[in-house]
C-alpha cells in the first residue's frame, strides 16, 4: 500500500488597488526561475519550495500555497510576502496567512549553533565546525545557509514569524548580521556542519573578522538551507572563483560515475587550491591571479566565451558563482549570445566589490 505524502498548505486575502495588475507583475517575476501557468484573473505557479495559486476576485488577491514540509511552506509563503509588499510599495496591504505551520514564532527553517572548531584549509579559507540540534532538513533543498552573528557583547536575540509570512528581525542594540554561505559537509547524526569561510586577515568584514575569531562555544544563529544546485545532466561546466569553492565541491562530491564536467576556478595562486573528491570526470582549469584583487581580472567570463561548442554543447548544465561583474557577462553571454537553454544554467553573484551582504546579488 502506497503512503500518501502529507501536503501542508496556507491562504492569505490581499486587498489591492489593482489586483490584476499584481498579478501581471508576479507572474512575469516568477517566471524567470519557476513554472508559471496564467490565465486572465489566475496565476499558478511551481517553485522549488512548493506551489502557489493566485486568483483575483473583484479588489481582492487571494492566495493559496502548498509544500511538502514547514521549512518549504514557510519559503513560500516568505518569497510570496516579501514580493507583494516590494511591489506594493507605498500601498502597504494587509498581509496574514493562515493554516499550517503558524502555531509558534519560531522560524522552521532556524537553529541555534555552536562552534566546534575552527582551522585554516588554505591561506584564505577557514573551515568552521558547528555542531547543533535537528539538523536533517540542512542536508536537501539547497547547498546554502545564512550565519546569523549577535553584536559583540550582547545575548543574541533571533528573529521570529511574523503573521505576514517575513521573519521580524531584531533591530537597534541587537540587530544581527547575516550572511550567506555554503555547508561544505554535514553529519546529520552528529548534528554538525562544515561552513568553509573565505577569509582576508586585515579586512573588516563581518563573516570573514568572525570566523578568524571564533572558538568553540560561540554561538551563531544559522537558517537554511536553499539554492545552489545543480540539475541531472550527461556533462557539466562548473565555474567559479574561491568563494565557490565550497559550492563546487560539494556538488562534484554528488556527481555521479559516468557525468563529465569541465570545472574553472580563480584563485589568488597555488597555494589556495584544493582537492575535491568525485567519482565523475573532471577537467580542471586553475587560473591564478598572483596578487590581483579578487573581482577585477575578468578572466572567468573571458574563459567561458572562448569555450568550444563541446564543453558548452546543448544539453551541457552551467553551474557558476563569482564576483557581481563575471555574473553578470557570463549569464548574459549564455542567455543572449549562446541561447543556452534557461533550465540548464544557474549563474549567481556570491559578491560583489564594493557591497556588502544580500546588496552583492541585487541585479541593478
Amino acid at each position: 500500500m502506497s503512503v500518501v505524502p502529507h501536503v501542508l498548505s496556507s491562504s492569505a486575502a490581499v486587498k489591492l488597488q489593482a489586483p490584476v495588475d499584481m498579478l501581471d507583475k508576479l507572474c512575469a517575476l516568477y517566471a524567470e526561475y519557476s513554472r508559471v501557468d496564467r490565465d486572465p484573473l489566475e496565476g499558478r505557479i511551481e517553485t522549488p519550495y512548493g506551489k502557489a495559486r493566485l486568483l483575483v476576485a473583484g479588489d481582492v488577491l487571494s492566495l493559496d500555497v502548498e509544500a511538502d514540509d514547514e521549512t518549504s511552506l514557510a519559503y513560500v509563503r516568505m518569497i510570496l510576502a516579501d514580493n507583494i509588499l516590494d511591489i506594493a510599495g507605498s500601498e502597504k496591504p494587509h498581509l496574514s496567512w493562515n493554516g499550517d505551520g503558524l502555531s509558534g514564532t519560531t522560524l522552521p527553517y532556524f537553529r541555534e549553533m555552536r562552534v566546534v572548531s575552527a582551522r585554516d584549509l588554505t591561506p584564505h579559507m577557514r573551515r568552521v565546525t558547528l555542531r547543533g540540534d535537528d539538523i536533517a532538513r540542512f542536508a536537501t533543498g539547497g547547498l546554502h545557509i545564512r550565519l546569523l552573528f549577535a553584536p559583540e557583547g550582547r545575548a543574541p536575540k533571533w528573529p521570529s514569524m511574523g503573521r505576514d509570512g517575513r521573519p521580524v528581525w531584531p533591530n537597534g542594540e541587537d540587530a544581527l548580521i547575516a550572511r550567506v554561505y555554503t555547508i561544505r559537509n554535514i553529519d546529520v547524526a552528529h548534528g554538525e556542519v562544515d561552513i568553509d569561510m573565505v577569509v582576508h586577515p586585515g579586512g573588516n568584514t563581518p563573516g570573514a573578522t568572525w570566523a578568524l575569531n571564533t572558538k568553540p562555544g560561540d554561538i551563531v544563529g544559522m537558517t537554511g538551507p536553499g539554492g545552489g544546485g545543480v540539475e541531472e545532466a550527461p556533462q557539466y561546466l562548473l565555474v567559479g572563483d574561491e568563494t565557490a569553492l565550497p559550492a563546487i565541491g560539494r556538488i562534484l562530491e554528488t556527481l555521479p560515475a559516468h557525468a563529465k564536467a569541465k570545472v574553472i576556478l580563480e584563485i589568488d595562486s597555488l597555494a589556495d587550491q584544493q582537492d575535491f573528491p568525485t567519482s565523475a570526470t573532471i577537467d580542471y582549469r586553475w587560473e591564478f591571479r598572483n596578487g590581483a584583487a579578487a573581482g577585477t581580472t575578468g578572466k572567468l567570463a573571458e574563459i567561458v566565451r572562448e569555450l568550444d561548442a563541446a564543453t558548452l554543447s546543448p544539453d551541457t548544465f552551467v553551474w557558476a558563482g563569482c564576483e557581481f561583474s563575471d555574473f553578470k557577462a557570463i549569464r548574459s553571454y549564455l542567455r543572449k549570445e549562446r541561447k543556452h537553454d534557461r533550465e540548464k544554467h544557474l549563474v549567481v553573484a556570491y559578491w560583489r566589490r564594493g557591497f556588502d551582504g544580500d546588496n552583492a546579488r541585487r541585479d541593478d
